[in-house]
């Protein structure tokens, strides 16, 4: 959610209009830039709690000095700030897996070490357990968001606020079919998702409860405005698909110079071009329009997966950036993996990501959902020795088979493994491994008084395959 392209503070650079045909031309030439997977990188999100009180609310006054301090730290990764006050690295590209792990490794101890020193620590979980959402930046650009996402409900105040991911970004793929082609990792990304969903989720509370989803942070996504949350057509190419996803998708808000930002109603990027009202846009005004949409796979150039819970502990982020990486950059792995996921395009059915049965059932059962669990299974097994043909240390295939045992051979996930929240308040669960030596088998257990089903409950049930739904 960085202001990261040119005018995202209100300014507009001058600039040609735009026309229909130019923005189609501009959506299919810049996000499916392509070219043999060279580069990977990773977004990593924060929840920052005081660390011996981890369950009580952190002043603003104590977190802006905090920021000002991380702020001058000498960091590879770009730094910024969520509404709700969360931290986030994003790396550089990096040319290779262990190059992105070792400039990250080192910028989050330098993180950590910043705000240790002010009794606060980044905490690896989807979404806050305890506090409910309290927007801390006041820019035009959140004020905008926060009144156009309140028009789905609440779900959008606690996306911006409360939640918290690992988004790991890999090149587009060649332009040539095959296993490492931009159409196959493409569709790979959209079936593999719902895999990573379920095995990294690590978000079953929301204030204070269980909500009955092992990945509240996921059910949290698919219940804000379709137009913005959701996969594009499925039935079309991927460059034809986006570009008319990104025109065809409601305007979330128009910035100008001095004041509010006007949030209209209705209005797509399309019938903006069309009426040139209030005022015409620019090239400017579409690269923020790109910003603006959250479909689980944003295609930036690059492919940005933005599905996976943030994970507990020192290094618990690693694990989904290598299995991640395994799977889509090494040719053998790429190949066996989508025979193991295309399956899954049965129990998901027409339906776009996550608003379908499969990605419902990921978010809510994580991998006790057996079809889910076989599907990982499949997977790990090929990152393992995908991660060692291409190099990964030692330590991170261990960290890789530590996660495969202790989660994915049992039909569990991160979600599972945690306390309710009144016993997560244990700084040791939040700094360290965040879970015992030996988790028991089984589903997670539900408290009494705990919330039955999902913090909203428009959300479509799983029923199996499509057929079925």
């Amino acid at each position: 959610m960085a202001p990261d392209i040119p005018g995202a503070t209100g300014s507009r650079p001058a600039a040609a209009p735009l026309d229909e045909t130019g923005a189609e031309d501009l959506l299919r030439g810049i996000c499916f830039k392509t070219g043999p997977p060279r580069t990977v990188g990773v977004e990593l999100e924060w929840l920052i709690h005081d660390r011996e009180h981890p369950d009580l609310p952190v002043g603003q006054e104590r977190l802006d000095s905090a920021v000002e301090a991380v702020r001058a730290l000498p960091l590879s990764a770009a730094l910024t700030f969520e509404p709700g006050g969360q931290l986030e690295l994003s790396s550089q590209p990096a040319g290779s897996l262990m190059e992105c792990v070792e400039t990250t490794a080192a910028d989050l101890a330098a993180v950590r070490a910043s705000l240790g020193a002010v009794g606060l620590a980044p905490v690896g979980l989807g979404v806050d357990p305890w506090q409910p959402p309290r927007r801390r930046l006041r820019e035009p650009r959140y004020e905008a968001m926060e009144a156009a996402l309140d028009r789905s409900g609440p779900a959008g105040r606690a996306m911006m606020c409360t939640s918290a991911s690992v988004q790991v970004c890999l090149d587009a793929g060649e332009e040539e079919p095959g296993p490492l082609g931009y159409g196959r990792r493409w569709q790979l990304a959209h079936l593999l998702g719902a895999v990573l969903v379920a095995a990294f989720a690590n978000s079953p509370f929301q204030q204070g409860r269980r909500t009955g989803w092992r990945s509240t942070r996921q059910a949290l996504w698919a219940e804000l405005d379709p137009g913005r949350a959701l996969a594009p057509d499925g039935g079309h190419a991927p460059r034809e698909a986006w570009a008319a996803h990104v025109l065809d998708a409601a305007v979330m808000c128009i910035r100008c110079e001095a004041g509010p930002w006007e949030v209209p109603e209705g209005l797509t990027f399309r019938e903006w071009i069309r009426t040139g009202a209030p005022r015409p846009p620019v090239r400017a005004d579409l690269d923020y329009h790109l910003t603006t949409l959250f479909p689980p796979i944003r295609p930036r150039g690059h492919l940005e997966l933005r599905m996976i819970d943030a994970q507990n502990g020192p290094d618990g982020w690693l694990v989904p950036l290598a299995v991640a990486t395994a799977l889509f950059d090494d040719p053998e792995a790429a190949e066996t993996v989508y025979r193991a996921v295309k399956p899954l395009a049965e129990t998901a059915g027409t339906a776009a990501p996550p608003r379908n049965p499969l990605w419902t059932a990921a978010a809510r059962d994580g991998l006790a959902d057996p079809e889910l669990r076989a599907a990982a299974t499949g997977c790990f097994s090929a990152a393992l020795p995908a991660l060692e043909r291409m190099g990964a240390s030692q330590a991170v295939r261990d960290s890789v088979a530590a996660f495969t045992d202790r989660y994915v051979a049992r039909g569990r996930c991160p979600a599972d493994d945690l306390p309710d929240p009144g016993g997560l308040t244990d700084p040791r669960l939040l700094t360290g491994t965040g879970a015992s030596a030996d988790p028991p088998d089984g589903p997670a257990r539900t408290a009494p008084g705990s919330v039955a089903g999902p913090p909203h409950s428009d959300l479509p049930p799983h029923s199996g395959k499509a057929a079925s739904a």
